[in-house]
């Protein structure tokens, strides 16, 4: 028989439902079949659940740095010795303030100093063997190294200044100088006459000294200082007399005055000399006897007569 197409339909229809319902049709006469088990779902593993994922580390942002002043150098302070602690001192005991040591006074005398205390000083340093000039009133390096040997020889600090101990110690060695020694004819001592001027009349002049002594028979009379010639125009040396006196004489050699001149050999004289008065032993002549004290050459000159000796050593 024909099924339309309404007829298959409903056949498919009943075949869901018997589906549904768990049941098979039996054909006619079959045995009956058990009945189907029904399946239980079986619930799964379980499963474990993924492992949640590390937080990734959010990265601190790095601060920017806020520009800063320059820093200043530390300054040290200079390195200091502690200071010295007192000793402890015992309860209910005073410590006794130190005696400050008295300042020692300035001395009497010390280079640079001048005047009539100086001039005793050279004088009886000269009586004690230390001091080789004559007094001048000045007290030089010359005067200060004759303090020192004075001080050294007599266990005394040798500083060269005139304390009041080496004055006390210069005192009790010596005597009170004479006039003659405190203001003596010549800046240096006048040397030993030769023996040619120990008889007559002799003017002595010693080129060792640098002084002239008008002595007669033996006996000093006047004594001044002396000046000669360079090397270039040296003083002759040796026993001479004297040719002629000119009182204002000038010379037409060197165009030069030579007052109070007193010839003794050739061109050569012992004569005042304003330049040996004012400089000193810091020039020389021509050759001739210079003299810078004018009033003692101006006496001399009026005692001398031509042919008195005249030795130059």
């Amino acid at each position: 028989m024909a099924h339309g197409p309404r007829s298959r339909a409903a056949l498919a229809a009943a075949a869901v439902m018997l589906l549904g319902a768990g049941c098979a049709a039996d054909p006619a006469g079959a045995r009956p079949r058990p009945a189907a088990a029904t399946a239980v779902p079986v619930a799964p593993p379980p499963t474990s659940a993924p492992p949640a994922p590390a937080p990734t580390p959010t990265p601190t942002p790095t601060p920017t740095p806020t520009p800063s002043a320059p820093a200043s150098p530390v300054t040290r302070p200079p390195h200091t010795e502690p200071a010295e602690r007192p000793a402890p001192t015992a309860p209910g005991t005073s410590v006794a303030p130190s005696p400050s040591r008295p300042a020692a006074p300035p001395p009497m005398l010390r280079e640079g100093a001048r005047g009539e205390r100086v001039r005793e000083l050279q004088a009886r340093l000269r009586q004690a063997g230390h001091f080789g000039l004559n007094p001048t009133g000045y007290y030089g390096t010359v005067t200060s190294a004759s303090v020192s040997s004075f001080q050294t020889a007599g266990g005394l600090p040798a500083s060269g200044d005139v304390t009041h101990e080496t004055w006390d110690a210069l005192v009790a060695r010596t005597r009170t100088p004479t006039r003659q020694e405190l203001y003596p004819p010549t800046t240096r001592p006048v040397a030993e006459p030769d023996p040619r001027c120990l008889t007559g009349r002799a003017m002595c002049i010693s080129k060792e000294s640098r002084t002239l002594a008008w002595m007669v028979d033996g006996t000093v009379l006047s004594t001044m200082d002396v000046r000669f010639g360079s090397e270039l125009t040296p003083t002759r040396e040796g026993s001479f007399a004297v040719s002629f006196k000119s009182r204002h004489h000038h010379s037409t050699l060197y165009d030069t005055p030579m007052p109070y001149a007193m010839f003794f050999s050739g061109g050569q004289a012992v004569h005042y000399s304003a330049d040996f008065a004012a400089n000193g032993y810091g020039g020389a002549s021509h050759g001739c006897v210079n003299v810078r004290d004018e009033r003692r050459i101006a006496a001399l000159f009026d005692q001398v007569r031509p042919g008195d000796k005249v030795i130059v050593y």
